[in-house]
C-alpha cells in the first residue's frame, strides 16, 4: 500500500498535468483560468509532499527534546511557509485574471480566445 507522500505526489502531479492540458486545449477564458488554478494547487501539494519527512514532529521547540537535536527531529517549516505565500499570491493572480476576463466579456460579449485577434480593445 502506498504511503501518504506517494499519494500526495501523484495527486499533485496529476493536478499539474490536468491544469496544463486544460490551459492548452480549451478556448474558453474561464476554463483556462480554472486550469491555471488547478496547476497552481498541484504545485502547492507537491511542495508540501516533498517537504514532509516521516517520523518527525512539528517545528515547535519546547522541553520535549534539546535544542541541539531539533534539527534531526523536526520538519523543516520552509516548504509550508512557501506554500502559504504561494496560496496568497495565487489568489491575487486568479482575481486579476478574473477581472481581465470580466472586462473582456464586457467589451466583446465572448470569452472565446480565438475571437481576440487585435492588440487593442
Amino acid at each position: 500500500m502506498p504511503d501518504l507522500t506517494q499519494i500526495a505526489l501523484t495527486t499533485g502531479f496529476l493536478l499539474i498535468l490536468i491544469g496544463f492540458y486544460g490551459a492548452l486545449t480549451k478556448p474558453n477564458l474561464l476554463r483556462i483560468i480554472v486550469a491555471f488554478t488547478l496547476a497552481s494547487t498541484g504545485v502547492n501539494i507537491v511542495i508540501v509532499a516533498v517537504g514532509y519527512l516521516r517520523g518527525r514532529t512539528a517545528p515547535i521547540l519546547d522541553a520535549t527534546f534539546a535544542a541541539g537535536e531539533a534539527a534531526a527531529r523536526v520538519i523543516d517549516p520552509l516548504p509550508q511557509a512557501l506554500v502559504l505565500t504561494a496560496i496568497v499570491i495565487g489568489l491575487g493572480t486568479t482575481a486579476l485574471m478574473l477581472a481581465y476576463a470580466y472586462q473582456l466579456y464586457a467589451k466583446r460579449r465572448t470569452l472565446d480566445i480565438a475571437k481576440f485577434t487585435d492588440l487593442k480593445w
